[in-house]
């Protein structure tokens, strides 16, 4: 069976919405950030809602949550700012209600099993970073989101994906970014596409938000 894994769509719906197309109808599980950064957080949330995405809740949700901007730099801390006086109060219970973690047939979480919200793993991570995971979880199938760089690490039988990020990448490609795994021969492909960048950087102007937010896009970074 194949399953889709997305992660850090942070309102970017131009990028969603492709990456929904070309996924199909392969059931989807989200590692978290659903909303900051960009300008399009009721429409996400409702196609989450809609198409029933199998999500954990990221570290941009929570601060939209709590208003808590104090770990973030002023660029991303406006974009959480503005995203709570847009938001729709149904669409902030939605994110209310978003787990820490999923662990059932496979494990997700945003940041690491350690720290759910904030840690940081990239490919480069040593080894012992990664074999750590397992000491807190039973699934050898770890997925993780929150540095917005794709990569799957296979190690000790084991396995972490980070499938990159939707909306926001940040490893040079300015494509949005996700995986496809495929759970009985535990394949694992990454996929890359293009989107409308210049639709969502004038949205980013239109509604306010920091310009830095719409150069980015272009970069991949």
């Amino acid at each position: 069976m194949e399953v889709a894994i997305i992660a850090d769509i942070h309102s970017n719906l131009p990028a969603f919405l492709e990456v929904l197309e070309d996924i199909g109808g392969l059931p989807i599980y989200c590692s978290g950030d659903l909303v900051g950064y960009n300008p399009y957080p009721n429409e996400v949330i409702e196609i989450f809602k809609e198409k029933k995405i199998i999500s954990v809740l990221g570290n941009h949700d929570r601060a939209v949550i709590t208003g808590d901007t104090s770990w973030f730099n002023p660029i991303a801390a406006a974009a959480i700012d503005w995203t709570i006086n847009v938001l729709e109060d149904k669409n902030k219970e939605f994110l209310q209600r978003l787990p820490l973690t999923y662990n059932d047939d496979l494990y997700m979480t945003h940041g690491s099993p350690k720290d759910p919200l904030e840690e940081y793993i990239f490919p480069d991570s040593p080894d012992y970073v990664f074999l750590d995971f397992f000491n807190y979880v039973k699934s050898d199938v770890v997925i993780i989101g929150h540095t917005h760089i794709p990569f799957v690490k296979k190690i000790n039988g084991k396995m972490v994906i980070n499938p990159g990020s939707v909306g926001q990448p940040r490893d040079g490609d300015p494509r949005a970014s996700y995986a496809v795994f495929n759970t009985d021969t535990r394949k694992v492909e990454i996929r890359r596409v293009s989107y409308n960048i210049n639709e969502v950087a004038q949205r980013i102007g239109e509604v306010g938000l920091p310009e830095r937010l719409a150069q980015r896009l272009f970069y991949g970074f």
